[in-house]
């Protein structure tokens, strides 16, 4: 079995509105998620972040949970409401004091802070602004980072801006399933530019405070091919375009890729693109996060009344794979071997251009129970080895690939779905909070220090 790297990162991640709870405590403002939550059926059975795991207040239990796996750093995310409650302006003391003590914690464990600076939480001030359909947030949210920066960049090393753009604009403004609730379809492609315009006005502002390292963390998926026809290949080579291209090629490339299938021809997007924006968003970058799931087989659609993505001008339809995958309790198919694919094909694609890679998430729900004290989720077990086990061969294929956070540390609120499904490697039970480390957690825990025991004998 190829082995990974001796200085290998092992870490997991989590993301503010999941976790933290205190949703109305200490000054915090409402986010998108705060009042996407209150709306009737946008999440299933009304659950709300409100409480989620009390992180907020139970974080030194957090920590000592993280220092028993052995973690070398924690991937978590500010909550930019709770810096900023009305995303610019007068800054709350208080939540910058919750990430100052938590950033303590962590060291004071020997676990690297990681902080992502946007899971998805924008405030809810600023969407009544327009959010991310509008320029100006591009420019709040490089002010919100210099704040956060400026007061935890003495002691945190390595920062991620965004998370999962792709995924934000698509569920969050063109489908309309996640916060803040817009239905635009194709005009929600204005909440890429911008939030990739925040990204490289942030970069600016955390080198200005010392950052070392700076990252984003992108939601990327092999695209195959589901057909053998020219249209099905056009309509892979379109999706692809969407989902990778268009957040990798402006921060390595610096250039947007071909959007004609979409009926998109102007290179400047009507203007949305201004004098300098491409310079801005491709501000070197120290390495780029991956969080991978699955792969996603498309074809052309054969009617009319196939789902359309974006109601394209050359239309794609996703299509369940062939093949006797297992599958995750969210229904994704279980593909190891595409973990190497996306690594390996994102090094070939982008070349010397490319900085250091991260699996920034990578993880599954499982339908775990919690009995006799104990959750066996061997499936979880499974997957985390396979996963690794394909990071190996990608970097024994020669890509470099510099560490593995897995998604997540504990169970969670999980956005539309609420509290239906597991991710974690503790169980948390959400009536009581009581963390129960899995199975799962063991096994992590030992991958780890086999992989220090082997590094140690290396050295």
């Amino acid at each position: 079995m190829p082995q990974l790297p001796a200085s290998f990162t092992w870490g997991a991640s989590t993301a503010a509105y999941q976790i933290e709870g205190a949703a109305h405590e200490d000054g915090k403002g409402d986010s998108v998620w705060d009042t996407f939550t209150r709306r009737p059926d946008a999440v299933r059975d009304g659950h709300t972040g409100d409480t989620a795991c009390d992180h907020y207040h139970r974080f030194p239990e957090d920590v000592a949970l993280m220092k028993g796996l052995g973690l070398d750093a924690y991937r978590f995310s500010v909550s930019w409401p709770r810096i900023l409650p009305t995303g610019s302006g007068a800054v709350n003391q208080a939540g910058l004091d919750f990430y100052d003590r938590l950033v303590d914690e962590l060291l004071a464990a020997g676990i690297a802070p990681t902080p992502t600076l946007f899971h998805w939480d924008l405030p809810q001030a600023l969407e009544q602004q327009n959010g991310w359909l509008n320029r100006d947030t591009a420019y709040r949210f490089a002010e919100y980072a210099a704040v956060v920066a400026e007061r935890l960049a003495d002691r945190v090393r390595r920062w991620i801006t965004l998370n999962e753009p792709f995924v934000h604009m698509v569920y969050g403004y063109a489908f309309g399933i996640h916060a803040p609730g817009r239905a635009l379809m194709l005009d929600a492609l204005p909440v890429a530019h911008h939030q990739l315009l925040g990204h490289g006005l942030a970069v600016a502002e955390l080198r200005r405070y010392g950052a070392e390292e700076v990252l984003i963390a992108n939601n990327c998926t092999p695209v195959r091919v589901a057909g053998d026809t020219e249209a099905d290949r056009a309509a892979a080579e379109a999706y692809d375009n969407l989902h990778n291209r268009l957040f990798n090629d402006p921060l390595l490339l610096g250039r947007y890729p071909d959007l004609s299938g979409y009926g998109l021809t102007d290179p400047g997007w009507g203007g949305l693109v201004r004098d300098g924006d491409l310079e801005a968003i491709a501000a070197p970058i120290d390495g780029l996060g991956l969080n991978y799931y699955n792969p996603t087989w498309v074809k052309a659609p054969e009617t009319p009344d196939a789902l359309l993505p974006f109601d394209l001008a050359e239309p794609v339809e996703p299509v369940a794979p062939a093949g006797p995958y297992r599958r995750t309790a969210f229904g994704w198919p279980v593909v190891p071997d595409g973990l190497t694919e996306l690594l390996v094909g994102t090094a070939e694609r982008y070349g010397d251009a490319l900085p250091p890679l991260w699996i920034t998430e990578n993880g599954c729900s499982q339908p775990d129970e919690l009995l006799d004290g104990a959750v066996d989720d061997r499936a979880r077990i499974d997957y985390l080895r396979d996963h690794i086990d394909a990071v190996a061969e990608a970097v024994a294929r020669g890509v470099d690939v510099r560490g593995y956070f897995t998604w997540s540390l504990l169970d969670n609120f999980e956005w539309a779905e609420g509290y239906h499904q597991r991710f974690g490697l503790v169980h948390v039970d959400f009536e009581t909070l009581v963390r129960t480390p899995k199975a799962s957690y063991a096994w992590y825990r030992d991958r780890i220090a086999e992989h220090r025991i082997s590094r140690h004998r290396s050295g």
